[in-house]
């Protein structure tokens, strides 16, 4: 803490400006000259459209602090930076060979898919001998999921045992170890766009969860054709109809989506075009633009009501998607 402020304090006099959405996020401008800058601890990265303003703003990050300028970023925070003609990929494949090693899978069988989600996952009475050996892998692979969006939805569900992980819960977690070894060359794509819209898409099981009934929301946020944001987890109450867990997964795109739409709009960068949110439940979609408070969600939340207000201000419009679209 001591370190991050006597660093914000230093940009500030610098003339950035601190963002109010993202504390780690600087920004500085002067004409048409933009200059971004990016904190983790005492690794940064910066961004801008101004050689010259970079090199000047280096300059005087050296005259009071040890700073090595390493180029263009080509590895940063274990994620490595691939250029290719359309754009680049931001790649995690170090990472991942590492896991494999470190659980004794480097020549295991590769599979086609992360998980099988016809089999649910339910409590077993044959508790796995090295319980310690489950939970380290299980958060080396959340920290996989910032490239890789495929394995939101099995890592997830791999955190809700690490309590008490079962045999039966190793197994799964070497079902997705075994899908990393066939798909170790994926990342994140990420290119130029001409559309810079935001709209992001939703879905949600019923009652997924066979211990508790919970439901089980996902979503996906798109910047023009780029995936920036996504996430899997389960619902925090149980729902009683599977529109009510749809209508609960907008909630959750909606949060996200508006938090990108006020990023956006601290640098200057929104449109200022209302965002789209698709959802794949006609009841749901509906429900979020009737102000008619249906008898069926009298015992919905307040808080769960928030992507309704946001689409009564415009901020956003939910459409209906089909499921095998």
């Amino acid at each position: 803490m001591a370190w991050f402020k006597r660093l914000h304090d230093f940009l500030v006099s610098a003339g950035f400006l601190s963002s109010k959405t993202d504390i780690s996020l600087f920004h500085y401008s002067t004409g048409t000259s933009r200059v971004y800058l990016l904190v983790y601890v005492d690794d940064i990265i910066m961004i801008g459209n101004d050689s010259v303003l970079i090199s000047e703003l280096l300059r005087r990050l050296s005259t009071t602090f040890k700073i090595r300028d390493l180029g263009a970023p080509s590895f940063f925070l274990g994620i490595e930076t691939v250029k290719d003609n359309t754009g680049f990929l931001l790649s995690q494949q170090r990472y991942m060979k590492d896991i494999l090693n470190r659980a004794g899978m480097t020549d295991c069988k590769p599979l086609a898919t992360p998980a099988a989600v016809t089999q649910p996952v339910t409590p077993s009475d044959q508790p796995f001998d090295n319980p310690t050996q489950y939970r380290r892998l299980v958060g080396a692979l959340q920290y996989l999921t910032i490239t890789r969006p495929d394995l939101s939805f099995s890592v997830n569900r791999q955190c809700q045992f690490m309590h008490s992980p079962s045999n039966e819960h190793w197994g799964l977690l070497k079902r997705v170890l075994q899908y990393i070894k066939g798909t170790i060359t994926y990342g994140l794509r990420l290119s130029a766009s001409a559309l810079s819209t935001i709209h992001g898409f939703s879905d949600s099981d019923w009652a997924g969860c066979p211990i508790n009934r919970k439901s089980t929301s996902g979503y996906a946020v798109f910047l023009g054709d780029n995936l920036i944001s996504w996430m899997s987890r389960k619902q925090r109450t149980v729902a009683q109809s599977l529109t009510e867990a749809e209508y609960k997964a907008l909630v959750d795109v909606s949060a996200e989506v508006t938090w990108v739409f006020s990023l956006l709009r601290e640098l200057g960068l929104h449109t200022g075009e209302p965002s789209t949110l698709w959802c794949d439940n006609l009841g749901a979609t509906y429900l979020c633009a009737n102000l008619v408070f249906h008898a069926r969600t009298k015992h919905v939340e307040i808080d769960f009501h928030f992507v309704r207000d946001k689409v009564a201000s415009g901020d956003l419009v939910v459409n209906f998607v089909s499921t095998k679209d």
